[in-house]
């Protein structure tokens, strides 16, 4: 998330100005985004369980998006948006911040990616439609819920799949993800407002409301020895999958 470019209600200026301020560290494993680069790949298996149930034919290949196009909205600098590339699709990522967008192309650029970067708000651009749509930590951060996923389900495509991630409200999640992780830098401090924080059953009641079935969920957690890994425990923070109804 991050940018000064902002087209509707859905992005808060300070969020994205928060964000456009962390550009330059986001590939770093062990700076302020070290965080990310942990959970990724734990979303990652997520997100090739969903595609293979969505797209059985596929499920055995090592390229399963290969023809297939893909969004990530919210992209920061691309750390989901490289894997989906390896995977075979072809793929946009949207960031609110211009700074975010530019040192994803350049990291994209040194890995010899061809994805298409864009600034702006994702309801404001004219990109079309994907197979595959994800949005992963972001929902907490923009103001309008409901119209932001409003904008989502209209990038997807009528087959498509949609794979979103977001913490949870719950105590746990107030006292471990907001107080304890930012006090000891696990996230920069001003990440996270609890208070912004969705459920997995207000953001299902929401993706009820725009079309959507969810069709998997599971929680993202931690546990010494095993660090984050994919979980039946959603008190922290989840991930799920969804298609139109």
């Amino acid at each position: 998330m991050g940018n000064a470019n902002v087209s509707n209600v859905t992005i808060r200026p300070e969020e994205a100005d928060f964000f456009a301020g962390l550009a330059r560290d986001w590939w770093n494993p062990k700076g302020p985004m070290a965080s990310l680069h942990q959970v990724n790949p734990v979303r990652l298996a997520f997100v090739r369980d969903a595609i293979d149930a969505h797209w059985p034919n596929a499920a055995r290949a090592a390229r399963p998006l290969a023809g297939k196009s893909a969004l990530d909205i919210g992209c920061g600098a691309g750390l989901l948006c490289e894997p989906l590339a390896r995977l075979g699709a072809a793929v946009t990522g949207v960031d609110a911040a211009a700074e975010n967008v530019a040192a994803a192309s350049a990291h994209a650029d040194g890995m010899g990616l061809d994805i298409r970067y864009m600034a702006g708000e994702v309801g404001a651009l004219d990109i079309g439609q994907f197979d595959l749509v994800t949005s992963v930590e972001v929902i907490e951060h923009v103001a309008d819920k409901p119209a932001f996923l409003r904008d989502v389900v209209a990038r997807l495509a009528p087959d498509g799949l949609l794979v979103m991630s977001t913490p949870n409200r719950t105590a746990a999640s107030r006292v471990l993800l907001v107080g304890a992780a930012e006090a000891v830098g696990y996230v920069p401090k001003g990440t996270h407002h609890w208070e912004d924080f969705i459920t997995p059953e207000e953001l299902e009641g929401l993706l009820t409301e725009v079309g959507l079935t969810v069709t998997a969920k599971r929680g993202i957690a931690w546990r010494p020895g095993k660090g984050l890994h994919l979980s039946d425990d959603m008190a922290l923070n989840y991930i799920l999958s969804a298609r139109l109804a």
